[in-house]
């Protein structure tokens, strides 16, 4: 009776009462409030039913019946609203969830952070460069990245512009995977063409041509033509970090019980952001749709326990994932505690490893990158750490581009620390290209299968 007395009282607004952190500070708040209720009055991005499917889904790899793979763009930038650069993201998520497909012989939940990942936290509110102090980038949603004063002052409207970026994307993936972009049957058709120079090239054709004669076998035995179907197979997911945008597109939907968050099929919690007294899970309490955390060194079994009451009373499977990001050369000390303790407090969540942000480093030339053995080493101790606790890893959390940038070191054919200038991209994180985004793929599934065997 307590708990229910307690969610009567939340409404999407409710948040306000809370400390929010990592929140723009905006010159004109009654602009602010122009542009939120203007978003509160446009259609949803997604639908109810799509976020009821996902959060089944999730439910099942709880069970590990499923693997997912939630991988794209560390921030979305507005200019990269092409049909080209959309279809390359969605190639790397296509190639690397079908490699793991076979690899692993488990259905892959693949969900994009694409269609909303226009806003990023910052550990540090303002930048200094040359002696001049402006306010951080924030994202696109919040501000531009050229570094001047107009550029960096937040502006409300880049949310109108912010949610009509996602709407494009989201109808042009919707478009692709309906269309048969997505289609088993023609692979050619997800292939990146510069990716034709990669080592892994042949084993993944050779995988491709596998899938091709189980397929016509499979249509022969049954008559029917195998995938044929108009389900979504993708979703979005991104950081719910502005809350008055997120607040803005949250409603009741007609014959559901609650309010579902319709710009996304699944909202995280960031590490600046995840205090559970905070803003962002009180607003996340009040939500149907399925949720993250990202979880990581210094996260507490208090705090465990308090999300858990927060955010999960009910320790439903599917509602709650813990992403968990500790660094390569840190898991092996904080995971088994973050496990032991959600099992402690009967947590029955969803695992899955960001092995990107905790191995982000600087190099001596001041440039922001990330080393793919780091990355590779994180995934297989997560592997291996949440199978001697008795439990399985369900996924995995990744940055990745379709373009062919320099921004990771290593792989078998990545960049050196060197070659990092040659094709730079990104303001904030940096991501894996296609190569090192497929050869991560092979490892996982490789990884995954000899798990399988030894279990």
């Amino acid at each position: 009776m307590e708990r229910t007395a307690e969610l009567s009282l939340w409404t999407p607004p409710s948040w306000r009462t809370r400390d929010a952190l990592q929140q723009p500070e905006y010159p004109d708040p009654a602009a602010l409030e122009a542009v939120l209720a203007e978003l509160s009055a446009l259609p949803p991005l997604v639908t109810s039913w799509e976020i009821v499917q996902l959060r089944q889904l999730l439910g099942e790899a709880t069970a590990g019946r499923c693997f997912v793979l939630q991988a794209g763009d560390c921030a979305e930038r507005f200019a990269a609203c092409t049909p080209n650069r959309i279809t390359n993201s969605l190639k790397v998520l296509l190639q690397m969830s079908l490699v793991l497909v076979m690899g692993a012989q488990r259905p892959v939940i693949r969900m994009g952070r694409f269609a909303g990942q226009y806003a990023k936290p910052r550990s540090a509110a303002t930048e200094v460069r040359d002696g001049v102090e402006l306010p951080s980038y924030r994202g696109d949603n919040v501000n531009r990245a050229e570094f001047t004063r107009e550029a960096r002052t937040p502006d409300p409207a880049l949310l109108l512009r912010g949610y009509e970026r996602a709407a494009l994307t989201l109808n042009f993936v919707r478009a692709l995977v309906k269309g048969g972009f997505a289609d088993l049957h023609h692979p050619e058709y997800f292939e990146l063409d510069w990716a034709a120079r990669s080592p892994l090239a042949e084993e993944y054709h050779r995988m491709v041509e596998t899938i091709n004669e189980s397929l016509r076998f499979t249509e022969h035995v049954l008559g029917v033509r195998a995938g044929a179907t108009d389900r979504i197979d993708f979703y979005t997911c991104h950081e719910a970090l502005h809350l008055g945008s997120e607040e803005a597109q949250t409603r009741h939907v007609p014959r559901r019980a609650g309010y579902f968050n319709l710009a996304t099929h699944f909202p995280w919690i960031g590490l600046r952001t995840n205090s559970p007294g905070g803003a962002h899970v009180e607003y996340m309490r009040g939500i149907e749709n399925p949720i993250g955390i990202k979880v990581g060194p210094g996260t507490t079994r208090e705090s465990i326990g308090r999300w858990l009451e927060a955010l999960d009373p009910a320790r439903q499977p599917g509602r709650l994932t813990l992403i968990h990001r500790c660094g390569a050369r840190r898991i092996a000390d904080e995971l088994p505690a973050l496990i032991e303790a959600t099992r402690a407090e009967g947590g029955n969540v969803l695992w899955i490893a960001d092995p990107m942000h905790g191995n982000t480093q600087t190099t001596s030339s001041g440039v922001k990158t990330r080393r793919f053995e780091d990355i590779y080493s994180e995934v297989e101790q997560s592997f291996d750490i949440h199978r001697a606790l008795g439990c399985k890893l369900g996924g995995v959390h990744i940055e990745v581009t379709g373009e062919n940038v320099t921004e990771c070191t290593g792989g078998s054919n990545g960049p050196s620390e060197s070659d990092l200038g040659r094709a730079y991209e990104s303001e904030v994180d940096p991501r894996l290209n296609y190569e090192q985004s497929l050869e991560l793929a092979f490892l996982i599934a490789r990884k995954m299968k000899a798990d399988e065997q030894a279990a």
